[in-house]
């Protein structure tokens, strides 16, 4: 993991459980162009798992709380270098977001294949496996 003074944005892998399924949370780009992982700039004074927990919120309108960090992901927009981390984030309820953004919550395999990016869909299979390590630590 970079120290927090390298990274520039956080944001989040959310998940909810629907029944027995388990869904993940993506969101149209700000460009409304690709389906991405709700993240955002770290503010000065503010750590990345704020940072984190307040994008999903003002982009998603999804209240979340952090449960392990992910990662990293790291890519060029226009001028800029950004250095992301990203947290698995399970939904604990709703806010109100002023953005304009599609959101969808989806099954795992149809989150994969609607990613646009590389490095997201390498996350989010961590947080897939997370959760398999997780479920097999509970049955032991």
């Amino acid at each position: 993991m970079l120290t927090a003074s390298l990274l520039t944005h956080a944001g989040g892998i959310v998940f909810r459980n629907s029944g027995q399924a388990r869904q993940y949370l993506v969101i149209t780009s700000s460009r409304g162009t690709e389906w991405v992982l709700p993240k955002g700039h770290i503010e000065k004074g503010e750590t990345p798992e704020a940072a984190a927990v307040r994008e999903v919120r003002e982009e998603a309108g999804v209240v979340a709380e952090i449960l392990h960090a992910l990662g990293t992901a790291e890519y060029r927009k226009g001028s800029e270098q950004v250095r992301a981390q990203f947290y698995l984030m399970r939904a604990v309820g709703t806010a109100e977001t002023t953005e304009q953004r599609s959101i969808q919550w989806i099954p795992y395999r149809e989150a994969l294949e609607l990613l646009s990016f590389p490095d997201v869909r390498r996350l989010l299979k961590r947080a897939e496996e997370w959760h398999f390590a997780a479920s097999d630590s509970y049955r032991q």
